[in-house]
């Protein structure tokens, strides 16, 4: 068994248990037709916990978005928000990051799908003063993998009780922000 199975294991395992009614994982029919409409793949980590966990419904805090649907969705958030960025003369969004779930009060954790390890960010749009939005973009983790571990064990920024602690690493800003915005990737 790889790293990565074992992760995916223990993700299914806290999942089930923090959520009894857990909605049914997504088949590849249904990975293909997300990545179709985004235009992209799925990282392969991410593809896999919707596969092989559930469908949403499981993670830190609010919890991942269902891929597809009705309601708020992975696939629909990203659409909306690329759709606004397109264009515009400072896009909000960048190309190939998917919003996975909704922190509250318009932020976003989001998977670079764009990168090797999937890096995790931040969307935190409050200290938006017009202009670039770059400053409202900060790397949570330098992998999907790595912030799951994190949510695991129970040491993200997230935590309830991290302010508490000395040992919670906080987003930091996210150094490419300004220049995939601006590229439009």
């Amino acid at each position: 068994m790889t790293t990565v199975d074992d992760l995916v294991q223990r993700v299914a395992a806290r999942a089930v248990s923090e959520n009894e009614q857990l909605p049914a994982p997504v088949g590849d029919g249904q990975i293909a037709e997300a990545e179709g409409r985004l235009g992209f793949a799925l990282h392969p980590l991410l593809a896999r916990l919707y596969r092989e966990v559930a469908d949403g419904g499981f993670g830190p805090d609010y919890r991942l978005l269902p891929l597809l649907g009705p309601g708020s969705s992975v696939v629909g958030e990203y659409l909306a928000r690329r759709e606004a960025s397109v264009g515009a003369e400072h896009p909000e969004w960048p190309e190939g990051v998917l919003p996975i779930l909704t922190w509250g009060c318009a932020m976003y954790a989001g998977v670079d799908c764009l990168s090797e390890d999937g890096q995790v960010l931040l969307f935190e749009p409050n200290p938006y003063s017009g202009g670039s939005w770059d400053e409202c973009w900060f790397l949570d983790s330098a992998g999907l993998a790595a912030w799951l571990e994190t949510w695991l064990a129970g040491a993200g920024w997230f935590e309830e009780d991290a302010f508490d602690r000395d040992d919670v690493a906080e987003p930091q800003p996210w150094d490419r922000a300004a220049s995939r915005l601006a590229s439009g990737v």
